[in-house]
């Protein structure tokens, strides 16, 4: 099931985008900083992208939050799947979801580093535009939109 995040269960959402953000970023980030990425801070850094017009959504099975997503008009975002949960198709429920959410094309931006979720974008018909943002000598993120 698939629901809208509120304050209710935004700090459901907040575990889930800590503890999968800090495994997709282990091989890029120090521990130091790795580990101020609690669910506290995230909830705070949810919160904010709520303020910004985003909406987030909790993907949970059975009860248990197993992942989320937000989209902000054509973008999609956050889409965290926790990590014991990954390769169940979680992650391509959470993306069909998003695109059907999205104002006008899909977009997306994705780290260089990330081949599983590049993967997955281009399964789904995302492919990279050229645009990145370079974040340093060899990390980037590369934008994605769908194209059927």
């Amino acid at each position: 099931m698939i629901i809208i995040v509120c304050g209710t269960n935004i700090r459901q959402a907040a575990e889930v985008h800590a503890i999968s953000w800090r495994e997709s970023h282990r091989d890029i980030c120090s521990e130091e900083f790795i580990a101020v990425h609690t669910a506290e801070m995230q909830m705070e850094y949810l919160k904010s992208q709520m303020n910004k017009g985003a909406a987030i959504y909790l993907l949970s099975d059975a009860g248990k939050p197993v992942g989320i997503v937000s989209i902000r008009d054509d973008v999609v975002g956050d889409l965290y799947v926790l990590p014991d949960e990954q390769g169940r198709g979680y992650g391509t429920q959470l993306l069909r979801f998003a695109m059907e959410k999205c104002t006008g094309t899909p977009t997306l931006w994705v780290l260089n580093s990330n081949r599983r979720a590049m993967n997955l974008y281009e399964r789904l018909g995302f492919h990279a535009t050229g645009e990145c943002h370079i974040l340093s000598e060899t990390l980037s993120e590369i934008e994605m939109v769908y194209s059927g």
